[in-house]
């Protein structure tokens, strides 16, 4: 059974730090491409950040510069460290992972976890 748990939300005031984390389970982990999404009331899910499964990475234009995406293979998890906190960035945020097969992709979301920023 493939599971996605994310931990770390929280309220915080604008300007603080959060770091998101997602402990994957009943995958290969490794192979997986890992993200993070968001929602806030009203919008549609948007991508925040991913990171591939050799390492590369790439971030919304809202993010850049503030956050920052890594994952720890040995521990099956991957985190979002995000700084400098607006209250834009207050939504529910979302692990993703897929891998893409031959004729095929798996995809999976974990639960969320909710993000508050207050000004």
């Amino acid at each position: 059974q493939v599971q996605l748990v994310e931990s770390g939300g929280g309220l915080v005031q604008a300007g603080g730090s959060l770091r998101l984390s997602c402990a994957a389970s009943g995958i290969n982990f490794s192979r997986y491409a890992m993200g993070w999404y968001r929602q806030a009331p009203g919008k549609q899910r948007e991508l925040v950040a991913q990171i591939t499964s050799t390492g590369n990475t790439n971030y919304a234009d809202s993010v850049k510069g503030r956050f920052t995406i890594s994952r720890d293979n040995a521990k099956n998890t991957v985190y979002l460290q995000m700084n400098g906190l607006k209250p834009e960035d207050t939504a529910v945020y979302y692990c993703h992972g897929d891998r893409q097969w031959v004729l095929t992709k798996d995809d999976f979301w974990g639960q969320g976890t909710q993000v508050t920023v207050s000004s």
